[in-house]
């Protein structure tokens, strides 16, 4: 996922950038299932409730701007993602 650049001058692509993960290599359900265990512990299941209260229980007023919506949108999905793929991960196929 990120690769480390060897020596300095190198193809810029070779620092350290993020490379999207190879859909054919990834199993997404174990990813689901890992989801389900990080989550299941007592810790996980209150940063999730954190990160939950600080997305979908906030409110931004009337006069936010254009990127601060976009933002607090950005963050909703990330965490509704993150509850789909708790859920996937719980339920069997």
């Amino acid at each position: 996922m990120f690769k480390r650049q060897s020596e300095p001058g190198n193809d810029p692509q070779s620092s350290y950038v993020y490379r999207a993960p190879d859909p054919p290599n990834l199993e997404l359900r174990e990813i689901e299932k890992c989801f389900a265990r990080l989550f299941s512990t007592d810790d996980g299941k209150r940063a999730l409730a954190y990160l939950q209260a600080i997305t979908f229980q906030r409110a931004l007023s009337p006069a936010s701007s254009d990127q601060q919506l976009r933002y607090a949108e950005g963050q909703r999905a990330m965490v509704a993602a993150i509850l789909r793929l708790i859920d996937r991960g719980r339920n069997p196929v």
